[in-house]
């Protein structure tokens, strides 16, 4: 059978083509040739042999079928061994002159069937690379930059870096060098669509296990992160060896290690803090560099009361809220920032604004508030059993306060809105001073850390 016409349809793949037809009389080097090439697919493109050879069989029966009808019933096979092709029509063997035959009435169907099926098999096994490559960090090259989408190189595969998925503020030329982590991978035709991001949290994670050799021996782990991209990192580390300082080493002597992660974040500020179990301490630790006095926590609304003197209240709060926010991501707890003079305030409010409830009694007034709910709002989300099994209470005794509790929630929603309307100068102010006095307050903070110089053995995690 004459399809010397493959090589031509295999270019610009590195295919040897067949010099002789594929048939009995000469099979003793073309048998030879197919391995060749079978071989040669599978070493440049990393495709199995059987899915080459199943596509060289599949190729042969399109072309055959031009000549024989599509009512019949055809079949090629290619020794794996030797190379051999034969073929059967109808259960009927094929002559080496009919196999001859059917290789000159239509090789180009032969090659377009071949070229598809190597494409194919070429997506999938790309696909197949990364797919499993999801989660890590890959290093591509900017080829050109569209609209707001980046393309990029990852040798043999274009990538995309979304506008959605890039660093606020970052901006890329062509053959810079990005590191990113990959998030999807699809399939598009006979090509793959990779889709990279640079704003997720797992790319924290992967700088910090190619900067600290610790987590990648699996003695620091780290435990949790949260991120706002191109603001702020906050990262919980802790250590199985009591001898090692996790903090210390993710942070790295005078902030060497730290300082790495920020140039590669775009000057992002990451906090490194110890992690445990017991919320008592570990809330502390994800709001500093704010120092805590107190935590109480209020497991049925999952809310975590803080307290902190006047002057860390702003501190602990952050930026436009952000330090509060990324704790309480880190920890998985709804953190409110209060003076103790605030919490006492509250209470006797919530206390007072309860018992206007019909129903409600001292006590279970007084669990409630012990429970964490400090307003007419929480009370209105409360579970119906769950108050029924405070105050012992039937189910429309239960439904009744909740009731009660909803309405007045509305009550001071609307007189909350009316004032806002009626005042010249809304509480969006009030979050802006508080804003400019805890940037103030962080800048100071961190011009005492420069001035001291960090210690070797415990560095500040703030850099």
């Amino acid at each position: 059978m004459r399809v010397e016409g493959l090589a031509g349809c295999l270019e610009p793949l590195p295919f040897i083509p067949f010099p002789q037809p594929l048939t009995p009389k000469n099979n003793p080097m073309n048998s030879g040739e197919v391995l060749r090439i079978v071989d040669s697919i599978h070493r440049d493109k990393k495709i199995d042999k059987e899915i080459v050879f199943a596509g060289i069989e599949s190729a042969l029966v399109t072309a055959a079928r031009k000549h024989y009808g599509e009512d019949v019933v055809l079949e090629f096979h290619i020794d794996r061994v030797t190379g051999v092709i034969d073929g059967a029509c109808n259960g009927e063997p094929l002559t080496a002159e009919e196999l001859e035959l059917t290789g000159r009435i239509d090789a180009q169907t032969a090659k377009q069937v071949m070229i598809q099926k190597i494409r194919e098999a070429e997506r999938d096994s790309l696909f197949d690379q990364f797919t499993a490559e999801i989660d890590q960090l890959v290093v591509g090259v900017v080829q050109k930059n569209e609209g707001n989408t980046t393309i990029l190189s990852l040798g043999n595969v274009e990538a995309i870096l979304p506008r959605g998925e890039k660093i606020p503020g970052e901006a890329y030329r062509i053959n810079d060098r990005v590191r990113a982590v990959v998030v999807d991978v699809k399939k598009s035709g006979t090509r793959i669509k990779v889709v990279l991001s640079r704003t997720r949290p797992m790319l924290v994670r992967r700088l910090f296990e190619q900067e600290v050799p610790e987590i990648g021996d699996g003695i620091i782990e780290i435990k949790e992160i949260s991120r706002e991209p191109g603001y702020r990192t906050k990262i919980a580390v802790s250590t199985i060896d009591p001898r090692v300082d996790a903090k210390g080493a993710c942070v790295g002597i005078r902030g060497g290690r730290i300082k790495n992660i920020n140039m590669e974040l775009g000057n992002e500020r990451v906090d490194v803090v110890e992690w445990s179990e017991d919320m008592l301490v570990f809330i502390p630790n994800a709001l500093q560099p704010a120092d805590v006095e107190e935590v109480i926590l209020c497991a049925m609304l999952g809310r975590a009361v803080v307290l902190v003197q006047p002057d860390q209240r702003s501190l602990a709060i952050g930026r436009k809220g952000q330090n509060v926010r990324l704790a309480s991501k880190l920890c998985g707890w709804d953190i409110d920032i209060m003076t103790r003079d605030e919490l006492e305030s509250l209470l006797e409010k919530t206390l007072t604004g309860y018992l206007e409830i019909d129903g409600m009694t001292d006590d279970l007034a007084d669990q409630l508030v012990g429970e964490g709910f400090l307003s007419f709002d929480d009370l209105s989300v409360i579970e119906p059993d769950d108050l029924m099994e405070l105050g012992q209470l039937s189910e429309e005794e239960a439904t009744h306060i909740i009731d009660q509790a909803e309405a007045f929630a509305e009550a001071e929603e609307a007189e909350e809105d009316a004032l806002k309307q009626g005042k010249p100068r809304d509480f969006d102010d009030d979050r802006e001073e508080s804003d400019v006095e805890a940037e103030s307050e962080e800048i100071g903070e961190e011009s005492e850390i420069d001035e001291a110089g960090e210690p070797e053995t415990e560095p500040e995690t703030d850099v």
